[in-house]
């Protein structure tokens, strides 16, 4: 084989070694893309939320009559189902005489509500479902619909194509020491986050910059772009590196994974809007889509 061939074949086994790591890494998004179809359309996911009805302390009856201090909608529930009892690290249920709620297939006429936001505490009614969410000190019921409308005519998530100029090398840097920044979020509620750190990168060839605005494992970003209100959800999206990269250490940040907020899908959360830092001029034309499709 003379040199030209043995050049030729060689350029031709990258080019397949290059097409077939393509390949995998597109099937890679479009499976996480899946998995996040999946938990979006599960029982009690954002389709399904009818309500979110903040507490106050003592007793918060609850049902579809309009006498309650918590209003069910129309057709879940009784007109009476119960009372919710608030106090500083403690919310008790306890139904009406005649009705029963479920927890894990369970049946219960009273219980003490958890509310670990990673583990949410949900107990069935019928059709109904509700847990309880904390928020500096607050206490709020949020009501979820299995047979709702939203979730009954939701046609999927829309992405952007898997773009590999996309999946750029970024370089994590913390800040020393961390500090804290104000972050809003959609119903004008401030909260402070602490702030590890910064991730830079380049995007056609221009240098980007996202703080991370929450860690655990990994680093989670909001952020806006030029896309927002034409493509892609006017407030913003979100962004999560599942594994934390060492400080300095150059990863691949892919904002083929970008994804829409709770509030895209749902009025009845409160999603924190990008810091003015988050916001970039670049366009982001990777990730999810907005608006949902529905059914006509």
């Amino acid at each position: 084989m003379n040199r030209t061939a043995i050049l030729i074949a060689v350029t031709a086994l990258l080019c397949a070694s290059a097409r077939a790591a393509d390949t995998g890494y597109v099937k890679s998004v479009e499976e996480w893309r899946a998995q996040s179809e999946a938990r979006l359309r599960k029982d009690n996911g954002w389709l399904t939320l009818a309500g979110r009805y903040p507490m106050k302390p003592g007793a918060n009856t609850f049902g579809t009559g309009k006498d309650n201090d918590i209003v069910f909608p129309p057709g879940l529930g009784a007109e009476r189902m119960g009372t919710l009892t608030v106090a500083p690290g403690h919310v008790e249920v306890k139904l009406a005489p005649g009705i029963e709620m479920v927890k894990d297939g369970i049946p219960m006429t009273d219980k003490v509500m958890g509310f670990d936001p990673e583990n949410p505490d949900w107990v069935a009614i019928g059709r109904a479902a509700f847990h309880v969410i904390e928020r500096d000190g607050n206490y709020i019921l949020r009501l979820a619909d299995n047979q709702s409308e939203v979730r009954e005519h939701f046609l999927g998530r829309v992405w952007y194509p898997v773009k590999e100029g996309y999946r750029v090398p970024a370089k994590f840097v913390p800040y020393d020491p961390p500090h804290e920044v104000e972050i809003v979020d959609v119903i004008g509620e401030v909260s402070k986050e602490k702030v590890p750190g910064y991730v830079e990168f380049k995007l056609n060839g221009k240098p980007q910059r996202l703080d991370v605005v929450g860690e655990d494992e990994g680093l989670f970003f909001v952020f806006r772009d030029a896309t927002a209100g034409t493509t892609t959800y006017p407030p913003g999206r979100f962004l999560y590196v599942e594994k934390k990269p060492a400080p300095g250490a150059t990863f691949m940040l892919d904002l083929n994974r970008a994804y829409n907020p709770p509030c895209a899908f749902s009025a009845f959360t409160t999603c924190p809007l990008p810091p003015k830092q988050n916001i970039l001029k670049a366009g982001v034309e990777a990730g999810e889509k907005y608006p949902p499709r529905k059914k006509s």
